[in-house]
């Protein structure tokens, strides 16, 4: 990169932002409400495609984003509560309760992001088009999709998630690895107790956790347990680096079977019903990563990865969204600079690594630490 970053004089750079689900439409809006008038977000799902994911807690930082993208916290928070009530659970009983203050709101992966998508001016979220390859061409990006349409663009942010095509192209050699546990999801229309507001983390042992919290129409738990490598291809129709998320679809009968043998000899009574009554069912592999080392790569002015695409956590550690967010409100600032004041580019983005590329090394170093203290994964 060179001079020639430099804003052209009455000319908006083409941003081209990979991923509709959480960060790229963050990304996007930010943009937008910052001025910058020619946004794309490229998704590689159909628009037909099932879409869905779990409790997501976010931090102050992130939710003072979303309000500045007008996003009023009761549009995506069901509930107020800032409490985390972790039990200690013996023979099926709670045995030990520590309540602690989280310094944010839960909220699930559906509110938000159907928040975020609404607000998408018409013409900005495409559907269905899967990056195959990045290439330079006269010194500017050119995405090539599957379908070989290419889109040449100023700049190249790619939030496309844990399995990100952005890291492969631009970071082949992190590759992610499974980390011995699943992450069992459901959604089901009741809870353990009437007029549950807060969020539950139940530890009948080592190995295990549970997790509940409500949302609108009843509850969202996730249940970890440990899982080898082969037995999630044979519950799960695929390896764990490869199915890094289990639709409805791919939950085999063998999968709820094992579930629900451990909320019954693990849960109490209560919390085992909620497990045994919910239909639809989801799992995550627990994955890790080499952490990252840069955000930035010159590719043309520059292409960038940032979320899950650069460097996905651990869920126990809560950073995922947040990290995403927080780069993304950071690579906006950058990007101001350099289009209302002729900043230089190159400076720009390196200067918004060097801010955030800390914190998300670290919360890739915290996720093995946590889930070693509570014995989950090898």
């Amino acid at each position: 990169m060179t001079s020639s970053t430099r804003p052209v004089s009455g000319r908006q750079p083409t941003i081209a932002v990979i991923g509709g689900s959480i960060t790229g439409p963050v990304t996007a809006l930010l943009l937008l409400h910052a001025g910058f008038d020619d946004v794309t977000v490229f998704e590689a799902a159909p628009a037909s495609a099932p879409l869905g994911g779990g409790l997501i807690g976010l931090e102050h930082p992130a939710l003072d984003v979303l309000d500045r993208l007008d996003i009023p916290q009761h549009e995506i928070v069901a509930h107020g509560s800032e409490a985390i009530v972790q039990m200690t659970v013996r023979d099926r009983q709670p045995a030990e309760t520590i309540r602690r203050t989280y310094p944010g709101r839960n909220t699930t992966w559906t509110l938000l992001h159907q928040a975020l998508t609404r607000r998408l001016p018409a013409g900005v979220l495409h559907t269905g088009m899967k990056v195959a390859a990045l290439t330079e061409q006269a010194g500017q990006p050119v995405l090539r999709f599957r379908d070989d349409h290419t889109t040449p663009a100023d700049l190249v942010v790619f939030a496309d998630g844990r399995s990100s095509t952005g890291r492969r192209l631009l970071d082949p050699d992190r590759r992610l690895r499974y980390a011995g546990y699943v992450a069992h999801r459901g959604i089901a229309d009741i809870t353990p107790q009437p007029g549950l507001r807060d969020f539950l983390r139940l530890q009948p042992c080592p190995g295990v956790q549970f997790n509940l919290a409500p949302v609108p129409g009843g509850c969202d738990w996730t249940f970890y347990l440990n899982c080898t490598s082969t037995e999630y291809a044979q519950r799960f129709g695929a390896d764990p680096t490869r199915r890094v998320f289990a639709l409805p679809r791919h939950v085999s009968p063998a999968a709820r079977t094992h579930v629900d043998t451990h909320a019954d000899l693990l849960l109490p009574a209560d919390h085992a019903a909620v497990v045994h009554t919910t239909t639809t069912r989801m799992a995550v592999p627990v994955l890790d990563i080499t952490p990252p080392d840069r955000m930035v790569w010159p590719v043309g002015a520059g292409a960038v990865l940032l979320g899950d695409a650069l460097a996905p956590v651990r869920p126990h550690t809560a950073r995922g969204a947040n990290n995403g967010i927080e780069q993304a409100a950071g690579l906006t600032a950058a990007l101001t600079q350099h289009r209302k004041y002729a900043a230089d580019l190159t400076a720009a983005l390196h200067g918004w690594q060097r801010r955030h590329l800390p914190a998300a090394v670290a919360a890739v170093h915290r996720g093995p630490v946590i889930g070693h203290q509570l014995g989950l994964g090898t």
